[in-house]
């Protein structure tokens, strides 16, 4: 009877780990379908298409000129690659400044035909309409469309994908707004959980390491929300104060407030780990006349290395994929940053801002999908790397 209750235990085990593996195999399938058919949209908004008179030489833009064209920053045909003449730019909200109601018909029956005259007359223009009135036989020409390429996502300077008619999909002000943030957090918290953990595991008392240790555990249990409410309340107008800021919400709010969610972690995880360290070779190195300090540095520090690296990788990936702090200190602004004091955006803060405005299954809900496979990738590499570190360390 114990034997065959020990092969029931043994079964529900195997299974339940047979299936919690299946389960994330399938949201890694998922994520990776969703996030890469954004290679398969078109560059032009869903339904519209750009026309320009059949006399005009340029046959296709890539979506930064077709931004830059329609926020006039790109003003003359020349500049991207066509005749040496100004650009008249045309969007479909326009009809009814060039044509009266008579002329357009009702319901708009006749604006097909209005485009094609317009389109016609004017030799710079460059219309902006929804596909379903470009009828057969139409005497202006329609710009190639092109699919959203690799390059211009992950090589991409701006973040836009709600802008018309060309949605900018670049990655790169997100990244590195991440890693920004991240990088600057580890190094404020690092000195720091170091210090506090060499201080609970080899000077302080035991009594004052048992106050100390679950008052320390204990702000890990702290919600994100409520870490980003005291960085707002007290961080952000401290730092635009003292550095004359005209807005706190900067990557240094952002930083200081993770390296403050992050201490608790490195400082748990490197306290355990010197604490594994046999008391015989700190009794060993104390006997050669090595000063406690001595001892800390040359025999504690290399011993526990494999565990405060460890510490330290689990605070990069409470830093990098914290969402909710984050989004509330740093600004929200998806530029490249400068410098620390710059607003900046995260990837987490992205997807937990955008992803329930997102239409699904369009451009802009499979885009944060693929961040999401770009964090995944990231977080993969920063283990890996610590893995291969760590097996260094124990040889």
């Amino acid at each position: 009877m114990k034997k065959f209750l020990e092969k029931i235990v043994t079964g529900i085990i195997t299974c339940s780990g047979f299936l919690t593996s299946v389960i994330i195999l399938l949201i890694v399938v998922f994520l990776f379908s969703e996030g890469f058919g954004l290679f398969s949209q078109k560059t032009i908004e869903d339904g519209y298409t750009l026309v320009v008179n059949k006399d005009n030489p340029v046959n296709e833009l890539n979506a930064k000129e077709i931004k830059e064209i329609f926020d006039e920053d790109i003003t003359n045909w020349k500049e991207v690659g066509g005749k040496d003449e100004k650009i008249m730019l045309f969007r479909f909200d326009d009809m009814q400044k060039y044509f009266t109601a008579e002329e357009l018909g009702k319901n708009y029956a006749n604006a097909d035909k209005c485009i094609e005259r317009i389109v016609a007359d004017n030799c710079g223009i460059i219309a902006f309409v929804p596909s379903g009135f470009i009828k057969d036989g139409f005497t202006g020409k329609k710009l190639e469309d092109h699919h959203i390429s690799g390059t211009e996502v992950f090589f991409g300077r701006e973040w836009f994908p709600t802008a018309t008619p060309a949605p900018q999909f670049g990655f790169v002000p997100l990244v590195l707004g991440t890693v920004w943030v991240t990088v600057f957090a580890i190094l404020f918290a690092l000195p720091f959980g170091l210090a506090v953990a060499i201080y609970m595991s080899e000077v302080a008392s035991e009594k004052m390491r048992k106050i100390l240790k679950p008052v320390i555990e204990l702000l890990n249990g702290i919600p994100s929300v409520v870490y980003g409410f005291f960085g707002l309340i007290v961080i952000v107008p401290l730092l635009q104060d003292v550095f004359g800021l005209p807005v706190g919400e900067s990557g240094l709010a952002g930083a200081i407030v993770l390296a403050i969610m992050a201490l608790p972690t490195i400082i748990t995880v490197s306290q355990d780990a010197m604490l594994n360290c046999p008391r015989s070779q700190r009794e060993a190195s104390l006997a050669l006349g090595a000063s406690r300090w001595q001892t800390i540095y040359k025999v504690v520090m290399p011993y526990s290395v494999s565990g405060i690296t460890s510490a330290v990788v689990l605070g990069i990936g409470r830093a990098f994929g914290e969402t909710m702090a984050v989004l509330m200190v740093t600004g929200n602004a998806a530029v490249i940053p400068l410098s620390i004091t710059d607003p900046l955006r995260t990837i987490p803060a992205t997807i937990a801002a955008e992803l329930g405005e997102a239409p699904a299954g369009g451009p802009h809900y499979q885009s944060l999908f693929l961040l999401g496979v770009v964090l995944f990738f990231i977080t993969l590499i920063i283990n890996s790397s610590v893995e291969y570190i760590s097996a260094r360390n124990k040889k």
